[in-house]
């Protein structure tokens, strides 16, 4: 048996918030791109920017700093590189913004742990696992839980 197939791997798009690394799951990222105008949604959660008009569709943008912080973000640094990345879950499309996109890397699933039971409905809903990557905490998203509900593309739906 090879090291590869004794120590199955996963794939993420690394990706830089405030002092962390946040791991998505590449099989739902289609693309990195550099952010666009967002329209603010009444009601929506604090994470949720608002609506951007992505590749011609009405596209949720999520603050991943804002989720991973219960809405208390840090203020961007002047060496922010801030990124859209977009991620396709389900049929539906969410935008994350993020300060920084680093570099695919492959994840040791055995080097992930489950969530320590003190932190366990404590975190965002969004976060599946977490590791050291590099000697830095590495959280692992799991993207179908990015967002509320329906993604909060219905609730703009019903015309002006």
């Amino acid at each position: 048996m090879t090291d590869s197939e004794a120590k199955p791997c996963s794939s993420v798009l690394a990706v830089r918030i405030d002092s962390r690394i946040v791991g998505v799951p590449v099989p739902h990222v289609v693309e990195s791109m550099r952010p666009l105008p967002v329209d603010p949604l009444a009601g929506a959660p604090e994470f949720v920017l608002g609506l951007a008009v992505i590749r011609g569709s009405a596209t949720p943008v999520v603050d991943l700093a804002a989720l991973l912080t219960d809405g208390v973000a840090a203020p961007s640094r002047s060496t922010d590189k801030p990124r859209f990345v977009l991620l396709r879950v389900g049929g539906r499309s969410v935008a994350l913004k993020v300060q920084e996109v680093l570099a695919i890397r492959e994840l040791e699933r055995e080097g992930l742990e489950s969530l320590p039971p003190l932190w366990q409905g404590q975190h965002p809903p969004a976060v599946a696992a977490l590791g050291v990557l590099d000697h830095e905490l590495f959280l692992v998203l799991e993207a179908a839980r990015l967002l509320p509900g329906d993604g909060g593309q219905t609730e703009r739906s019903g015309g002006a």
